[in-house]
């Protein structure tokens, strides 16, 4: 018959095995999690490895395991999240940039083209007085094309404004969905 010392130290034993099995499954379930790009939570861990969550949370070797990993995870997941956030925000920024840009130059252009035709209409007022009929009627035909042609960066000017808003509230928009995925994102890390 086996004395109780000697069957304190074999249960003893026995015990410490199957904390050292429950750690290499817990190491190997991680792992698996990794390479299958899942989420790594205690629960998924837990149950990949066979073990309960107390196991996780009361063991101080696997709870060790279990935070490197998620913490790990966390990191990697941000990184992606703010470079793909970066990569939209740019693609917006430009864009807006570009109309900004169309915008004041086609303010520009229609401010010359004013004060061109202020120019072009005090010298037919000059002529009117000076030279006959058949000249005017030239000058006439000159200013109803100029009158034209800031009808038509008018036109231009307005749709390069309703552009520009567009990609304005577009870029709002944008911001907002982004800042509630990752608050989507921060509620579902936490466990």
């Amino acid at each position: 018959m086996t004395s109780a010392p000697d069957q304190t130290a074999a249960a003893t034993a026995a015990r410490r095995r199957q904390t050292q099995d429950k750690l290499l499954r817990v190491e190997k379930a991680i792992g698996q999690l990794r390479r299958e790009r899942s989420r790594l939570a205690v629960r998924a861990i837990a149950q990949r490895a066979g073990v309960s969550t107390t196991f996780l949370y009361e063991n101080a070797d696997a709870r060790r395991l279990v935070q490197a990993a998620v913490t790990n995870s966390k990191s990697r997941h941000d990184r992606a999240a703010q470079e793909e956030h970066e990569r939209i925000e740019a693609s917006w920024r430009e864009r807006a940039l570009n109309a900004e840009e169309e915008l004041t130059r086609a303010q520009n252009e229609i401010l010359a083209q004013r004060q061109r035709i202020g120019e072009l209409m005090g010298q037919l007022r000059d002529f009117e007085q000076m030279v006959p009929g058949e000249s005017v009627q030239r000058l006439a035909t000159e200013n109803t094309a100029l009158k034209h042609r800031v009808h038509q960066l008018t036109q231009e000017h307005r749709a390069l404004q309703e552009r520009l808003e567009g990609a304005r509230s577009n870029l709002r928009f944008t911001d907002k969905r982004i800042a509630d995925l990752e608050a989507q994102l921060l509620e579902q890390d936490q466990p």
